[in-house]
């Protein structure tokens, strides 16, 4: 409730400070969440590491807050907006990116996206509302709301952030065994296209609309896979759950197997969040990403290639996981003994698969994105239309009937791990990044303290508390000595 409640707060609240205090408390509710299994040892390492890292972010966050205060004296977004344009590019490119610092850690982004896969210790059902669907999407949304405070050199540096990330956590994805870190860096992939369509929106002018209808644009298109990614992303986790439940907390693919035959409805709904992430034509996630590919083909090149890449990938990791857990033998007892979950399960797994279909047709959003959509540049274009389907659908099937091929469901092993265990190894480590921090913090971090530690018992304990009352002492005594008594 307490979870529900902030976010309910970030996305009525009016001004920039109330946004600030139910976003803390979007966080503390996390924190917690992550916590749950209190008496597990890594869920609670997790839970202080994602409570730290977004305490990074959100430094960044509230000196941009007071950047604004400082600039237009208010907090108020109407009133800011009202006034936003009167001011220098610069103004606008350093308080855009300090605002997106926040974004940076809420949302997962690199270089504060090494909290998000470690939170998979909490509860599946809360990886599946906060980690996926909600909260992480806060930074998305806030975004969204502040676009008019970006400039276009703050959107080009949201654009490669995303992109980055995308690129990043696809490739990542192919180390991990764990079926809910997989999802983990599925959605820090997802979360890096919407970000990267916020960036985008800046270098896309809506046609008849102008520059402010540009910016508009890469709003509607982040908030648009947002919207679609929600139905996908938590029927994706809460399938896993019912595996993980089913298989007696069991969380290795390659500890399970077989699944097809014992859970029917787990694994057709599997399917369908996996055709729909990875683009197969006319489900939501098709609909959705298709428009980001749009902006990123008007907009950049390089991050039009990089994203429709990533697509290629996400088809391929997801089938990946997809054919491991569901096809071939069972590996171990408890997946040869799984039995399909109850209706308790199962019944929200329907519900979010039929909307993982039809979620992202504007009809069924009541057209709340239909406007904006149909502005985009070459969104009538047949012939990217047709590219789109057909790239569509070579990547979702494709990555699905590839990764049979490359990963036999009737392997003991994973393929990559046995073809290249050096590059296997790096990618279960995730390229190494979370060892550098933790190397830094050790290292670095930890001897800075130290010093400043040293520092503070000689200069500010010794000098001015101890050495100040040792002087007062001091002249105490003199000026008694000097006192005669009478």
């Amino acid at each position: 409730s307490v979870f529900m409640f902030s976010m309910l707060g970030i996305v009525l609240a009016d001004n920039l400070v109330m946004i600030f205090i139910f976003w803390e408390l979007v966080g503390f509710s996390s924190y917690v969440l992550i916590n749950h299994y209190f008496d597990k040892p890594s869920a609670v390492a997790a839970s202080k590491k994602a409570f730290i890292v977004n305490r990074v972010g959100d430094f960044g966050f509230l000196l941009g807050i007071i950047f604004v205060y400082w600039q237009f004296g208010t907090f108020n977004l109407v009133e800011l907006q009202e006034a936003a344009g009167h001011h220098a590019e610069l103004v606008k490119t350093s308080m855009g990116l300090l605002l997106f610092c926040g974004v940076l850690g809420k949302s997962a982004q690199m270089p504060l996206h090494v909290w998000l896969p470690d939170a998979m210790e909490g509860p599946t059902p809360i990886s599946a509302l906060i980690h996926a669907a909600t909260m992480v999407a806060a930074g998305i949304y806030f975004t969204a709301r502040v676009y008019f405070l970006m400039s276009p050199e703050a959107l080009n540096v949201v654009m490669w952030v995303g992109t980055i990330t995308a690129v990043f956590a696809a490739i990542v994805a192919f180390g991990q065994k764990d079926i809910k870190k997989v999802l983990a860096f599925s959605t820090l992939s997802q979360l890096g296209y919407m970000v990267a369509a916020l960036g985008l929106g800046g270098l896309v002018q809506m046609e008849g609309h102008g520059g402010h209808g540009g910016l508009a644009i890469g709003a509607a298109v982040a908030m648009y896979h947002l919207t679609t990614h929600a139905f996908f992303k938590a029927l994706l986790f809460l399938d896993s759950g019912s595996v993980i439940n089913a298989c007696h907390h069991e969380q290795d693919i390659y500890k399970m197997g077989g699944l097809s035959g014992r859970m029917p409805i787990t694994f057709a709904t599997f399917g369908i969040g996996v055709l729909a992430i990875g683009g197969f034509p006319f489900l939501s996630g098709f609909l959705s990403k298709d428009t980001i590919l749009h902006l990123a083909h008007e907009g950049n090149t390089i991050v039009y290639i990089l994203l429709l890449g990533t697509a290629a990938l996400t088809g391929l990791y997801m089938g990946r996981v997809f054919v491991v857990t569901f096809f071939g033998k069972a590996r171990s007892d408890h997946a040869a003994h799984a039995k399909e979950s109850g209706l308790a399960i199962v019944l929200p797994l329907v519900i979010l698969a039929i909307l993982s279909v039809i979620g992202g047709y504007t009809w069924f959003l009541e057209g709340s994105f239909a406007s904006v959509l149909n502005s985009i540049p070459h969104a009538a274009d047949s012939g990217f239309k047709i590219l789109m389907l057909i790239t569509g659908t070579l990547f979702s099937v494709g990555g699905i009937v590839i990764a049979w091929l490359v990963w036999n469901p009737n392997k003991e092993a994973d393929t990559l791990e046995v073809a290249v265990p050096v590059l296997f190894k790096a990618l279960a480590a995730r390229l190494y990044i979370d060892a550098a921090y933790d190397w830094y913090v050790d290292k670095v971090q930890d001897r800075v303290a130290l010093i400043l530690g040293f520092l503070d018992q000689l200069f500010i304990s010794g000098l001015m508390v101890r050495g100040s009352a040792g002087v007062v002492a001091l002249l105490g005594i003199i000026s008694r000595s000097l006192h005669v008594g009478t």
